[in-house]
């Protein structure tokens, strides 16, 4: 038989609140409880009318705490039958409820402190209980009106509800114990959780009161540090009264709109044990269709105070709503025999136990026949009836997060009290082995063993209160799987564990996760707009929460592989991006050669040239002794022909892959053999117009006309264009390199100039000797035509600067490989230039021409 008595004291009519209801079991040690929530005195939230008179019964009481009531005793049962635990002491506990209201806390906690109870069946009649803690509340405002009576005397107080860490740290209470890990660690799960899933657009609900307000204060700056928005928060009222229907209307329309927008897939819900009950009161009052309507698909994710509780008016009304819900749950174990325990209750063994008949009544719906009833009913309570048939949000028969740290507590206490070791003399005895009465026991005595303690429950865990004397234990993750008669289940899929490292607090099982029938067991999707797809960036709307945005494609050389990226970003120097600009592909390495069209047409041109230039060099040799090749200095015309030759050469250089030493020689080589070549140009010029002056009588001309003056103007010009290389080649050589940016698909490898005032020198000096060239071929074309190379040179000058001063601008334009064939071409075609425009005309008159290649020709005027 159930191994306690139960007292119910009446409230005096002229008391204005009920005296609470009081269990006390008799023995040497009492442990005082005080359950939110366990009663209510008036709360329309729960009323049912009458089917036969009409009248309104007022439902009292939430059944599904009454566990918490049977855990608290199963505990204490199991500890004064265990001769290893406590010996010779019996330990009793008395249970007081807050009623939810302030006043009534402080009023029973006073009554816990002061009240003095005889028991005389079976025991000593003198016993007296002697309070050494109390376990409660479930509320933080009921844990912390305890707490400021208690505090005066140090007595221990076991709090069995999860509360947020700046909420305690604020209550500056030094006997706190708190058997549930704090808030704080579910912020981080729900974080979690949302970025695990993607969903950074959800909706919050929270209870209107300073803890509703505090979960937001912390919540939100977390939200904006990790990518998640809340698109709107609605307050839920604390209590919720049918007389105030026109006052809260608003408030119910304003929560049941937020259920329409299609965009906000994931609510966040937090609130204390009745909050669900609250909200669907208001969702169903306020649309009676909303019971059936299955479109209200939303995952719900919720904290751990928050319950599935049916109270009166809410029977019957199924939880589809809340299907596929994410709750965290305060961590549980199934204890040995305490199932057991539950099913042979039965309301018959305590006829005086107001609390479980009352329980009875309320969970079964049926009244006692032995009591007065207002109206006649047909339903009749059996006391046969099973706690098992009951439903979930009536009774559950698994152990609880808070029966379970209930049970937790009165061992903690048990084994505190064990460690004092102050109980040894006799059975049952008042006085120690020390001599300590047991009287003068003082509850602060606790502290420094509950500090310490560390004992193995019947579940196998280790149980300890860490320095901030918490227990912990995490969370478990739960999800909730309805059924089509209107019972769930909450299956666990996952774990919270605060002392795991950090990232990896939170572990489930998605597989195991059952979504809201709407979703057809696809992940459900929260977010303000579609996400960006790889290849875009988000641009942010003004005006709007930074998860509302825009998509625009990435620019141009910039990717972006992932959804959702804030800012697209460019490949690596050796890869480009793809057609659609989500991935980077490697660059292939690339440089000009002869087995590509472009290298192929300008190696052609060059060779091409080349052999021209060698036939007219073999022809002019060939014909050293007629009239037209002496007449055109020999040597210089040697010169200029070998210059050509190696100027179209030359150009090969640029048609290779770049390396050490044709880096070294291609532009030094171009820059003297041109230098040569225009030099050459510049002496014949001047030549020719001296040799014309020389001829009027009385010049002193004549001593400068020959091969003297010649040798004077092609070495000193062609070795400064030397000098000018070797300084080049001997501080800041070329060098091979890679130009990574100048083609988009493409690594091109290129001839670094390493410094390109020494290339622009070389240049430069090779222009200057063209200009100086022009103008003195410009100043002596007027000379007789025989004798006359002068026009030619002008014209072949002409070309040969226009092609240069082109150059420049070109070859700054191009990039890659252009760079280098336009180079090649500006070699080639002013090459071509000079032998076209200095040789043509004499080629002509010796191989076709033969008969104006005499001396009569060449001297008449």
């Amino acid at each position: 038989m159930y191994p306690f008595n139960v007292d119910v004291v009446k409230c005096p009519e002229n008391d204005p609140l009920p005296i609470p209801h009081e269990w006390y079991q008799p023995g040497g040690l009492i442990i005082g409880g005080i359950a939110s929530q366990m009663f209510y005195d008036f709360d329309e939230l729960s009323f049912k009318k009458h089917p036969s008179q009409g009248l309104f019964e007022i439902p009292h009481v939430v059944t599904k705490f009454y566990q918490h009531i049977l855990a608290l005793a199963f505990a204490v049962n199991e500890i004064n039958r265990n001769p290893k635990v406590l010996p010779n002491v019996t330990l009793g506990f008395h249970i007081y409820d807050s009623y939810y209201n302030t006043r009534m806390t402080y009023r029973t906690t006073l009554d816990l402190l002061y009240k003095l109870h005889r028991f005389v069946p079976n025991y000593k009649c003198d016993t007296q209980k002697k309070l050494v803690a109390i376990i409660g509340g479930l509320g933080i405002e009921t844990s912390s009106c305890i707490a400021e009576v208690l505090q005066i005397y140090n007595i221990p107080q076991l709090t069995y509800g999860s509360f947020a860490s700046e909420e305690i740290e604020a209550m500056k209470i030094s006997n706190f114990y708190h058997l549930v890990t704090t808030e704080d660690c579910q912020y981080i799960g729900i974080i979690q959780l949302l970025q695990h899933f993607g969903w950074t657009w959800v909706g919050i609900f929270i209870v209107d009161d300073h803890s509703g307000e505090h979960f937001l204060k912390v919540l939100e700056p977390m939200f904006a540090h990790h990518g998640v928005c809340s698109a709107f928060t609605e307050r839920i009222p604390q209590q919720f009264h049918l007389d105030d229907w026109d006052k809260n209307y608003d408030v119910m329309s304003s929560i049941s709109f937020r259920f329409g927008d299609p965009k906000v897939g994931v609510f966040i819900l937090y609130g204390e044990a009745l909050t669900i009950a609250t909200l669907r009161t208001v969702i169903f009052l306020h649309g009676p269709e909303n019971k059936r309507n299955t479109s209200f698909g939303k995952v719900w994710i919720i904290t751990s105070q928050i319950d599935f509780i049916s109270t009166g008016l809410e029977k019957g009304w199924d939880y589809q709503l809340f299907e596929g819900s994410i709750a965290f749950m305060i961590h549980s174990k199934d204890i040995l025999g305490f199932k057991e325990y539950l099913e042979s209750i039965k309301p018959n063994w305590t006829q005086r136990t107001t609390f479980l008949k009352d329980f009875w009544e309320q969970a079964y719906d049926c009244i006692f026949p032995d009591i007065s009833m207002l109206a006649e009913s047909d339903e009749t309570c059996t006391g046969q009836e099973k706690l098992a048939s009951l439903t979930s949000d009536l009774f559950e028969m698994h152990m609880t997060g808070q029966s379970y740290s209930i049970y937790n507590a009165v061992y903690a206490l048990a084994h505190a009290l064990h460690s004092l070791d102050i109980f040894r003399s006799k059975p049952r005895s008042m006085v120690g082995v020390h001599g300590v009465d047991l009287q003068s026991l003082q509850p602060w005595q606790l502290h420094a063993y509950l500090d310490g303690i560390v004992f193995n429950n019947s579940a196998k865990e280790t149980m300890s209160f860490n320095e901030k004397r918490e227990m912990g234990g995490g969370f478990d993750v739960v999800n909730m799987v309805t059924f089509p008669n209107k019972s769930f289940q909450k299956v666990k899929v996952g774990r919270l564990d605060s002392s795991a490292s950090e990232g990896e607090e939170l572990t489930f099982n998605e597989d195991m996760i059952v979504w809201h029938r709407c979703f057809n067991q696809v992940l459900p999707i929260s977010v303000c707009n579609k996400h960006c797809q790889a290849g875009n960036q988000k641009k942010k709307k003004e005006g709007e929460k930074f998860c509302c945005y825009d998509c625009n494609p990435c620019s141009e050389g910039k990717v972006s592989n992932e959804t959702d990226m804030n800012d697209c970003f460019k490949c690596p120097e050796d890869h480009y991006p793809n057609k659609n600009k989500h991935s980077c592909i490697p660059k292939v390495m690339n440089f000009l050669s002869y087995d590509e069209p472009l290298g192929i047409s300008l190696t052609s041109v060059a060779i091409s040239f080349s052999l021209i230039t060698a036939l007219v060099l073999g022809i002019f040799i060939n014909q050293r002794d007629t009239p037209i090749v002496k007449a055109n200095n020999q040597d210089l015309t040697y010169t200029l022909l070998i210059s050509l030759l190696l100027c179209f050469l030359s150009s090969l250089l640029f048609l290779r892959q770049p390396g050490k030493l044709t880096c070294l020689l291609r532009q030094p080589t171009f820059g003297i053999i041109f230098s040569v070549a225009v030099s050459c140009v510049l002496a014949k010029t001047t030549l020719v117009s001296l040799a014309f002056r020389a001829t009027k009588p009385g010049s002193g001309l004549k001593r400068w006309v020959g091969k003297t003056l010649a040798h004077f103007i092609v070495l000193p010009c062609s070795l400064i264009q030397a000098t000018i290389c070797i300084i080049w080649l001997a501080t800041t050589p070329p060098f091979p390199d890679f130009d990574m940016h100048s083609v988009t698909e493409e690594i091109i490898l290129i001839c670094n100039e390493g410094s390109v005032t020494m290339f622009y020198c070389v240049l430069g000096y090779m222009s200057f000797l063209s200009i100086a060239s022009f103008i003195v071929a410009f100043l002596a074309r007027k000379l007789p035509d025989s004798f006359n190379e002068a026009k030619f040179i002008t014209f072949s000058m002409l070309v040969f600067c226009s092609v240069w001063i082109s150059f420049v601008p070109t070859y700054l334009s191009t990039k890659g490989k252009a760079m280098v064939a336009v180079e090649i071409f500006s070699i080639l075609f002013s090459s071509a230039g000079l032998l076209c425009c200095i040789f043509c005309p004499k080629c002509y008159i010796i191989v076709l021409r033969p008969e104006l290649n005499s001396r009569e020709h060449l001297i008449r005027r």
